[in-house]
């Protein structure tokens, strides 16, 4: 039993703890809601772990919002929280980086190209090219280049390109050292095409999931100015004189959604016509646009979450808008999302029997690295690109 001058004792510290307990949680949250916590220590048992959630819950409630990622953790994550460092705030522009072509000096590039080799089999060789790259022209382009990997890689005669994704793909290359086995299979790609058999596989991270998950897209295309811009647009309903006078051109797209999550995709693409931005275009008629797209994104709307597409004359080419979902997944702002490549990489080639050659010939190259840290920062799965061969040499 406690005496009258005991307890009150006791009272008057209760008290005094209790009013030092909320001093301290007042200037907790004082620290949280001004994004100011560096604090690292454990407070009334409530780990940092429980404080860094705090801030983060609560950032969408302020006129500034406060991004976990922005506090700086000055001590490393406990023992038993190791398993948590994969979710540690890093995009790939961090990790692991994106090429900036701009940047490498020419032999830089040239030894970027050499060790990309994923096929050799005399005469061909096939190489994996990073996004940017340029195919054509006088400055640093492929094609100016070719003269300088001929003697990286110390072949005798000269390289010449026989297929090749376009500037803002990543993904293969094949090149040749002599043109009578590039005539030969040049034909069998305008055979294949003929029968309508795909020879060339993409895969893409789309924004946005094409309906049904598998199937064909086939949209006429034509080229028309707007603006300032010479684009690529659909024309759904051509007539024989649009054909006839070549004003448009037939083109079909096979798809497979080969994997969903939050209304994003990993996208399987196969197109059976040649023609600039086609699988690009095609996609914003699924209501999808590419992760990356910064030109045709722009034609794709959203009314109280449903997408619709925008008249294209309208559709003037911007950085892509994303959702903040999203861009939090990707680790991103929407003031970083113009340095966001295209997430579509020639994934695959098939050359058809040619010449002596009586089988078909596969070559696959699987997506940059900063392409497979999207999908794991997005939740889809690779088990495809893990399992096939990215070389195949003699």
């Amino acid at each position: 039993m406690l005496t009258g001058g005991e307890e009150n004792r006791s009272r008057r510290e209760t008290i005094a703890d209790c009013s030092s307990g909320r001093t301290r949680m007042n200037h907790i949250r004082k620290q949280i809601w001004t994004g100011n916590v560096t604090q690292t220590a454990v407070i009334h048992g409530c780990s940092w772990f429980f404080i860094r959630r705090l801030v983060t819950d609560s950032a969408s409630h302020l006129s500034r919002p406060v991004s976990w990622y922005d506090i700086q953790l000055k001590e490393q994550i406990p023992k038993h929280r190791q398993h948590l460092k994969k979710d540690k705030a890093v995009n790939i522009l961090q990790d692991p980086g994106i090429p900036v072509l701009q940047k490498l000096t020419r032999d830089d590039l040239l030894e970027l190209l050499a060790t990309s080799v994923v096929y050799q089999e005399n005469p061909l060789i096939a190489i994996s090219k990073p996004p940017g790259l340029p195919i054509t022209g006088k400055d640093l382009s492929l094609t100016s280049l070719l003269p300088a990997l001929q003697q990286q890689l110390h072949l005798s005669k000269e390289l010449h390109i026989v297929k090749a994704s376009n500037r803002a793909c990543s993904g293969l290359v094949l090149l040749s050292t002599c043109h009578h086995t590039t005539k030969h299979i040049e034909d069998a790609f305008i055979q294949a095409r003929r029968r309508k058999e795909a020879f060339v596989t993409y895969c893409a991270v789309t924004v946005g999931v094409p309906e049904p998950a598998e199937g064909e897209i086939s949209v006429a295309l034509k080229k028309q100015n707007i603006g300032e811009h010479e684009l690529v647009v659909p024309v759904f309903h051509p007539t024989p004189g649009n054909f006839q006078r070549k004003e448009v051109k037939k083109a079909v797209t096979r798809y497979k959604v080969l994997d969903t999550t939050d209304g994003c995709a990993l996208v399987q693409l196969q197109p059976l016509a040649s023609f600039q931005s086609l699988l690009q275009v095609h996609l914003t008629v699924k209501l999808c646009a590419v992760l990356g797209d910064h030109v045709h994104s722009a034609r794709l709307g959203k009314v109280l979450g449903v997408p619709f597409c925008l008249p294209v004359e309208s559709a003037i080419p911007r950085t892509q808008v994303l959702d903040e979902s999203l861009l939090r997944k990707l680790r991103f702002d929407q003031k970083q999302m113009w340095k966001m490549p295209l997430h579509l990489h020639l994934h695959k080639l098939l050359i058809p029997p040619f010449e002596t050659k009586k089988s078909e010939t596969v070559i696959t190259a699987a997506p940059p690295a900063y392409f497979l840290s999207t999908l794991e920062l997005l939740g889809l799965t690779m088990n495809e690109f893990a399992q096939e061969s990215m070389t195949k040499r003699k």
